[in-house]
Order: structure tokens, then sequence, then C-alpha cells
């Protein structure tokens, strides 16, 4: 049985190697920004992008007990709506100029 305090270095590996994990699948979504076939296509790429940042910064800072990355975590998932409202908004401004 393993003793206490070896669970938490444990645990903290742990949620390293998920946040390597989820960082590589976000530089799989890079592909998709720079190849997608149209700006809604990106614009979801972006938004993974951001999601994986969240998680990754989360991760980090429960591993590392950095609570201060969780503050920033919350402004980078506040700064994505604004982005995909700003998005929403540019598109809908496009089509009603191009009608």
């Amino acid at each position: 049985m393993p003793r206490s305090s070896e669970r938490p270095a444990a645990m903290a590996d742990f949620l390293l190697a998920a946040a390597g994990f989820v960082l590589a699948t976000v530089a799989l979504g890079l592909v998709r920004i720079l190849r997608g076939p149209n700006d809604a296509d990106r614009m979801m790429a972006a938004q993974l992008l951001g999601t994986g940042g969240i998680a990754v910064l989360l991760l980090l800072a429960r591993a590392m007990g950095m609570p201060a990355a969780v503050d920033v975590a919350l402004i980078l998932a506040l700064l994505a709506a604004f982005v995909s409202a700003a998005f929403v908004k540019g598109v809908d401004r496009s089509e009603m100029d191009g009608a």
C-alpha cells in the first residue's frame, strides 16, 4: 500500500500527464485553423483552442498549486465567449451587406 505522502505526487504526475494530452489535442486543432474549409470551421477550432487552454490551465493550477492560474482560466473563458459573439455578429453583418 502506498504511503500517503506518495499519493499527492502521483496525482500531480497524473494531472501533468493529462495536461500534456490536452495540449497535444489542442495542437491538432491548429491544423484545422490553418486548413479549415470555411470560417465557421476555423472559429470552432479556435473555440477548441480556448477550451483546451482553459483545461490545461486548470489542470496545471491543481497539479502545481497555483491558484492564480484558475483566475487566468476564468478570464480566458470570458474572452472566448466575447470572441464567439463578435464572430457571429461579424458574419451576420457581412451577410446583410452582401444581400
